[in-house]
């Protein structure tokens, strides 16, 4: 069961196999939006699901994936942060997203984990295909602190980012409020060591979510324009054919949670049916009921404090935030998080420098150019190149050689059937084969001394 979870962890991209989904996004934004929000990073929650009668008899394996997707959803958000690339902010939100989804499943709360990646879809390939549409508005430029006060030069592309990010933090009566909440009170209702520590990393995730999405909403389209004067004004929203895809996004980022939460997570519901399966000492839905209500309510409200706090250190303090930057203190850890937690940086110079450091003085120095080519087919070849250019000098074109060579051969040939008729039944023919291999090194040994 460990090594079907860390199928899953490189899958879904949690923390330590999450490199590849931030570095993804140099694909083209369409794809990348459906890779988000339905299909490939998603499978790795969708495996813990439909697997859960294997996991719910594997405890510890639980509590595992508990404490990495807690993890994850926390470090993600952190990372998201300071990230300046349009879509690898929302690159880190999937990656976060995906982590809150992943210690659901490890609460035994499949249901509720995979109701949050129906709802998650939706919203995040709004935000994806809405990037899209501002970085084709902007002459293909994705770093934010180039834009800036686009929000009356594509007012469509602003309602729809905006609607989206508020469905992200998971905003009162958006999608994303259907389904990160009610994780987070299955968290705390689990009543575990494990699940209060992930009700706290993911109540403070929540809280960078809201954080970041702020700052993102406020340095692409509220900030003044800082980027290049004839870019920003030739920015224009984007065509038809883009805006309804946005407008059809829309709809179910606003209403699909509400109408889907019965159905999908609601008590007595048999919508799954046999597909997920959870041990009667694991179910604790109704318990998460009745946690003290501050503690349903305290996510909502770091979220909303998150959005206050990025609007006003943006609008009113960012002299001050520079400061805190440039403090020794802040230096650290603006470093920290921007180098993103130092992850990339361990992979690339240990693990990945050792292994080509490894491949290149043994499998290939040592193995493919020297045991390989003595023994394997160059050394053959320049063996049997060798012995061809010695039988060669046997050619000389004249007849009596020939002669005098077929009737010696002929001589030794007979010779030798004479010798093994009379005395075959007293000596070994190893004796002659062995004979004739010290000879061949004898000749080659005479061949380098002449």
């Amino acid at each position: 069961m460990f090594f079907l979870f860390i199928g899953a962890v490189g899958k879904s991209a949690q923390l330590g196999l999450h490199t590849w989904l931030p570095d993804a996004m140099e694909g083209p934004t369409p794809v990348f939006a459906l890779i988000h929000a339905a299909t490939m990073v998603t499978a790795g929650v969708f495996l813990i699901a439909r697997t859960s009668p294997l996991f719910e008899y594997t405890p510890n394996i639980l509590s595992l994936i508990t404490v990495v997707g807690a993890c994850t959803a926390f470090f993600a958000a952190t990372v998201g942060l300071l990230q300046n690339d349009l879509k690898r902010v929302i690159a880190y939100s999937t990656c976060s997203q995906l982590g809150y989804m992943v210690f659901a499943c490890g609460l035994s709360n499949y249901s509720v984990g995979v109701f949050h990646l129906v709802n998650h879809a939706f919203f995040k390939a709004l935000l994806f295909l809405g990037a899209g549409s501002i970085i084709h508005a902007v002459a293909d430029e994705q770093d934010m602190r180039k834009m800036g006060g686009l929000k009356n030069l594509v007012p469509f592309t602003y309602s729809m980012m905006v609607i989206g990010s508020l469905a992200l933090i998971g905003f009162p009566f958006l999608t994303g409020f259907y389904s990160k909440d009610v994780i987070l009170e299955v968290a705390y209702g689990k009543y575990t060591v494990e699940g209060h520590f992930s009700y706290v990393l993911g109540s403070l995730g929540a809280f960078f979510t809201a954080f970041y999405s702020t700052r993102l909403i406020y340095l692409t389209f509220l900030s003044a324009p800082n980027g290049y004067k004839q870019v920003i004004c030739s920015a224009y929203d984007s065509s038809y054919q883009i805006s309804l895809s946005l407008f059809l996004l829309v709809i179910p980022s606003v209403l699909i949670g509400f109408y889907a939460k019965d159905m999908i997570i609601g008590f007595g519901s048999d919508f799954w049916g046999n597909a997920i399966f959870i041990t009667t000492k694991n179910m604790n839905r109704i318990d998460s009921e009745f946690i003290p209500h501050i503690y349903k309510i305290l996510p909502v409200l770091l979220s909303c404090l998150g959005v206050t706090a990025s609007f006003l250190f943006y609008l009113f303090g960012s002299k001050l935030l520079v400061q805190v930057k440039m403090s020794v203190l802040g230096k650290k850890i603006y470093n920290f998080l921007n180098k993103k937690w130092f992850f990339d940086k361990v992979y690339n110079e240990y693990i990945s420098q050792f292994f080509f450091t490894i491949s290149y003085t043994i499998t290939y120095k040592v193995i493919d150019r020297g045991v390989i080519e003595v023994f394997g087919p160059m050394g053959l070849s320049s063996i049997i190149t060798k012995k061809a250019s010695y039988i060669s000098k046997l050619q000389t074109g004249y007849l009596y050689h020939y002669t005098f060579l077929i009737l010696t051969s002929l001589t030794v040939i007979l010779g030798i059937r004479q010798f093994w008729v009379f005395l075959g039944d007293y000596a070994d023919f190893k004796i002659f084969i062995l004979f004739f291999v010290l000879s061949f090194f004898w000749s080659k040994t005479f061949d380098k001394n002449s």
